[in-house]
C-alpha cells in the first residue's frame, strides 16, 4: 500500500514514513478479510468518521501566517498525513523541503486524481508479517495498544537518516470560524505547531509485533491513532455546506437551514442590492451544531448563518463591540437563593437572538451558499439587522433586549447588567440573560407564565420548562428538602475522552502535597521542547478552567499552579495537569450543593507565604459561601512580593474584601436577603493581618505596602465587612493556597458544599 501511495506521486522517497503512518491510519478504518467490520469499530464500538480523509500526496493551498500586501496569501504544498497529537494535517513544502502542521487548507483532490500517476516505480523492502495470536477482544482491553500501532511505533526505532528535514516554516492555518454563541470560557489551544521530524529511510525490515505495548505514564500523551479522528472532528457536525449535503443527516440539516432562512425573512435581515466597485461585501458561511440534551441524546439540529466578521474594518463596518454577559457567580448566587426560598427556576431559549439587533452601520454580505437567488445572483445582501459573526452583533442584541424588557417593568441591576428584576407586591421574578439563554426565577407561577407569554410575543422563543441543563451544567433539585445541586459530570467525561484519560487511574487529590513546580521544570533541550510541543497543554488547562469556574472550586489551586507554565510547559507540569484530570475522573459525580443552611454570606481568606519558587511571591485565596455552598472563589499569585506572612495574609484579605463589597451590593439589589445589610464576616487565620486591617499599627512594617491594599481598612470602617479570627485548620480557604492531605482537603470540600448525591439526597 505504501509503495502504491508513493508511486502515484512525485514526492521524495524519504517521505515514506508519513505514507506508512497514513496507510496504517486508513487500514484501521477499512474492513478486513477476517472480520466484517473495521479495527476501529472493534476498538471504539462505533463507526469511524471519514469526512476529514484526503487523498495522500494531493496538492493543497495553505494560508501563510504573515504576508505583504502584494505577496501570495498561501503556499502550494502537498498533503502527507494526519498528526496524532494535534488538530490539522501534515503538509510538505516542495520548495523549502519542510514538513509542518496546519489545521486546514484548500485541497485539490479532484485535479490531482484527474491527472493520473505522477510518480515512478518505488522499490521498498518487503515486510515479513508474523502471525499475531492476539484476539480482537484482547486488543480491545489494551489501554494504549491499537491495530497497526505497533507498526508505527517501530518506525521510531530506526536509525537517523542521512537527510533530515530542516526547521519548518511557520504557516498560518486555514481560518475556521467558531460557533457564534458564547457558552464556554476556555483558553484556546494552539492551532498550529511547528514539527520537525526525521524522514527515515529503511534500514531494517519491519515486522508486526505480537506483544502489547504500554506507554509509560509520564509519556502518556495523545498517542492513540483513533484519537486523531476525535481531534480532527470532535463530533459529527458538518464543517461546511458541502459536508452537510453529503451527510446521512442531510434532511435534518436542510430543515435547519430552511428554518434559519425563514427567520431571516421574518426579521427582514437583509435586502438585495446591486454590487458596485465601492461595495466590498464580507463573506458568510453555514455553521452546523447538534444540540445535546442532559441525557446525551441529540435534541435539535441547528444551522446558523454566520458572517465572516473578521473581514470587517473598524470605523467602516463597526464601531463599539462591547456586550455584557451574566457572570457565573451571579447565576450561582441566584440559584442558592432559589434553593433557600424554593423558587421556581424556568429556562427559555431565544431563537436567532442576534437577528433582533438593529445595525447603524452599512454592512454588505455575499448571498448564503445554497440560497443564492438565480435571478439576482450578482447582487449582494445589505444587512438591516445584526447577524451572527458580526463584531457588533452581540452588542446590538443586548441593546435591543434592554429596551424591550424595560417595557414589561423589569429593572436592570446596576451591579450585574444581565440580571433583571420585577417586583409587584409579593411577586418576585428575576430574569438572567446569558447571550440567548434565559433563566426565570420567581415565586409566582401565574406571573412567571405571563412573563413567558410576553417574551414569546416579543421574540421567537423556545420554552424549555423547568431548568435542568444550562451552559453545560446539570441542575438537580430535591424540593422537599430545599436542596439544589450543580454537576458537570458529562462535561468532565468529554474532556477526559478528549485527552485520552477516560481509562486512567482515579486520583484522590488534584495536586500532591509534595509537588512544587517552577521554571526549572521547563524543557531545556530541543528534544524536550519538541516532545512537549506535541502535548495539548494549554488546551487541557482551558478545558479544566471551565469546570473550575462553574462548579469545581476544589481544583482552583492546582489549576492556578499549572496555568502559569502554558508558554513553555515541561513534563512535570504536564503530570500535574494529568493529576487534575485523574482527580476529576474519580470525583466527576460530585455536586456543588446549596441548601440546609442559613441564607447568610460568609467569606474565608488565606495566603501561602513566598510559595512560588520562581519569584518568591505568595498565593492568595478566598471563598464565599451562601446557603451552604460556594458562590465565589479565587486562587491566584499575588502581584507583589510580600516580606512576611502577615503582609501576605493582609494582601489576600484586601482582595477578598473587594470581592465582598461587590457581592454585598449585588445581593442588596436583589432585595430578598435581609442578612446582607449586616457586615459580611471575613474569616482570617492570621492575627497580625487582622490587626493591620482594623487599624494601622506599625508604620515601619507596612509603609512599603501598596496603597491599594489599604482599601480594606475603609471597607471595614464603613461596615461592609467585619474581619474575624478563625483557626487555621478550620479555614475553608486553605485548599485555595496550598496542597493539603486527603483528610483536611475532603473536610474543606464539604464545608464549601462539594458532596456526592448520596450525601445530600
Amino acid at each position: 500500500m505504501v509503495r502504491s501511495m508513493m508511486g502515484f506521486t512525485d514526492l521524495p522517497v524519504n517521505l515514506w514514513g508519513y505514507a506508512l503512518e497514513a496507510a496504517a491510519y486508513l487500514l484501521n478504518k477499512i474492513p478486513t478479510k477476517t472480520i466484517s467490520t473495521t479495527p476501529y469499530e472493534i476498538w471504539k464500538g462505533r463507526k469511524p468518521n471519514l469526512k476529514h480523509i484526503k487523498v495522500w500526496g494531493c496538492p493543497a493551498y495553505v494560508k501563510k501566517l504573515q504576508t505583504d500586501k502584494l505577496e501570495a496569501r498561501s503556499d502550494k504544498c502537498r498533503f502527507i498525513g494526519y498528526p496524532k497529537e494535534t488538530m490539522g494535517y501534515y503538509f510538505y513544502h516542495p520548495l523549502d523541503h519542510k514538513v509542518f502542521v496546519a489545521r486546514g487548507g484548500t485541497f485539490l483532490e479532484r485535479e490531482f486524481l484527474a491527472e493520473g500517476s505522477h510518480g515512478k516505480e518505488i522499490e521498498l523492502d518487503e515486510t515479513q508479517e508474523e502471525t499475531n495470536e492476539t484476539t480482537a477482544a484482547q486488543e480491545h482491553e489494551m489501554e494504549f495498544e491499537q491495530p497497526f500501532f505497533d507498526v508505527l511505533k517501530s518506525t521510531q526505532r530506526l536509525q537517523s537518516p542521512t537527510i533530515v528535514a530542516p526547521e519548518p516554516a511557520i504557516v498560518q492555518e486555514q481560518v475556521n470560524e467558531p460557533e457564534p454563541a458564547v457558552v464556554q470560557e476556555q483558553v484556546n489551544e494552539p492551532i498550529l505547531e511547528q514539527i520537525q521530524q526525521p524522514l527515515n529511510p529503511i534500514h531494517e525490515p519491519l515486522r508486526r509485533s505480537s506483544r502489547a505495548h504500554r506507554a509509560p505514564d509520564r509519556l502518556n500523551l495523545m498517542v492513540q491513532d483513533d484519537l486523531s479522528n476525535e481531534v480532527h472532528h470532535n463530533d459529527d457536525d458538518p464543517k461546511n455546506y458541502e459536508e452537510a449535503m453529503q451527510s446521512l443527516d442531510r434532511n435534518k440539516w436542510q430543515e435547519a437551514m430552511e428554518s434559519e432562512i425563514e427567520s431571516m425573512k421574518i426579521n427582514k435581515v437583509w435586502t438585495l442590492v446591486e454590487a458596485s466597485k465601492d461595495i466590498k461585501p464580507i463573506g458568510c458561511k453555514w455553521v452546523y451544531k447538534k444540540k445535546i440534551g442532559a441525557d446525551g441524546k441529540v435534541e435539535t439540529y441547528k444551522a446558523r448563518l454566520v458572517a465572516k466578521g473578521y473581514r470587517q474594518k473598524e470605523g467602516i463596518d463597526y464601531d463599539e463591540t462591547f456586550s455584557p454577559v451574566a457572570m457565573l457567580k451571579s447565576i450561582r448566587i441566584l440559584l442558592a437563593i432559589a434553593a433557600y426560598y424554593d423558587y421556581e427556576i424556568w429556562q427559555m431559549d431565544v431563537k436567532t437572538a442576534f437577528l433582533n439587533g438593529e445595525l447603524k452601520e452599512d454592512v454588505y454580505m455575499t448571498q448564503p451558499e445554497g440560497y443564492t437567488s438565480m435571478s439576482d445572483h450578482k447582487k449582494v445582501c445589505k444587512l438591516q439587522r445584526s447577524i451572527y459573526g458580526l463584531k457588533q452583533a452581540s452588542r446590538s442584541w443586548n441593546i435591543h433586549f434592554n429596551k424591550t424588557i424595560e417595557k414589561f417593568d423589569f429593572v436592570k441591576c446596576e451591579e450585574e447588567p444581565c440580571v433583571y428584576k420585577r417586583f409587584s407586591g409579593s411577586t418576585i421574578i428575576f430574569l438572567v440573560l446569558y447571550v440567548d439563554d434565559i433563566l426565570l426565577i420567581g415565586n409566582d407561577i401565574p406571573a412567571m407564565q405571563g412573563t413567558k407569554v410576553w417574551l414569546s410575543e416579543q421574540f421567537s422563543m423556545k420554552d424549555l420548562g423547568e431548568a435542568a441543563y444550562i451552559l453545560g451544567i446539570k441542575i438537580y433539585r430535591d424540593r422537599s428538602k430545599r436542596l439544589l445541586g450543580l454537576s458537570q459530570s458529562m462535561y468532565i467525561d468529554t474532556i477526559l475522552k478528549r485527552y485520552n484519560m477516560e481509562n486512567s487511574k482515579r486520583g484522590y487529590l488534584p495536586i500532591g502535597t509534595g509537588v512544587t513546580l517552577s521554571r526549572e521544570d521547563c524543557p531545556k533541550t530541543p528534544e524536550e521542547r519538541e516532545r512537549m510541543n506535541r502535548v495539548p497543554y494549554a488546551s487541557a488547562v482551558g478545558a479544566i478552567m471551565y469546570t473550575m469556574t462553574c462548579t469545581r472550586p476544589d481544583v482552583a489551586y492546582a489549576l492556578s499552579v499549572a496555568s502559569r507554565y502554558q508558554a513553555n510547559p515541561g513534563e512535570e507540569h504536564w503530570k500535574v495537569v494529568k493529576t487534575i484530570l485523574k482527580y476529576l475522573r474519580r470525583t466527576k459525580d460530585q455536586f456543588l450543593i446549596y441548601g440546609e443552611s442559613e441564607l447568610k454570606l460568609k467569606g474565608y481568606t488565606d495566603a501561602s507565604f513566598a510559595s512560588d519558587k520562581d519569584d518568591s511571591k505568595s498565593i492568595s485565596g478566598y471563598v464565599f459561601t451562601l446557603n451552604g455552598g460556594a458562590v465565589s472563589w479565587k486562587s491566584s499569585k499575588q502581584a507583589t512580593v510580600a516580606d512576611s506572612t502577615t503582609e501576605a495574609e493582609y494582601i489576600a484579605a484586601s482582595e477578598a474584601a473587594k470581592e465582598a463589597v461587590w457581592m454585598k451590593k449585588f445581593i442588596s439589589e436583589l432585595g430578598v436577603v435581609p442578612s446582607i445589610e449586616e457586615p459580611i464576616p471575613l474569616l482570617c487565620d492570621n492575627n497580625g493581618a487582622i490587626a493591620q486591617a482594623k487599624e494601622p499599627r506599625s508604620h515601619q512594617k507596612s509603609k512599603h505596602v501598596l496603597r491599594r491594599y489599604h482599601l480594606i481598612r475603609e471597607i471595614i470602617e464603613r461596615g461592609d465587612v467585619k474581619i474575624e479570627k478563625i483557626d487555621g485548620k478550620e479555614n475553608a480557604a486553605d485548599p485555595f493556597t496550598k496542597a493539603l492531605g486527603i483528610t483536611q482537603f475532603d473536610k474543606h470540600k464539604w464545608e464549601v458544599g462539594m458532596k456526592y448525591m448520596t450525601d445530600w439526597l
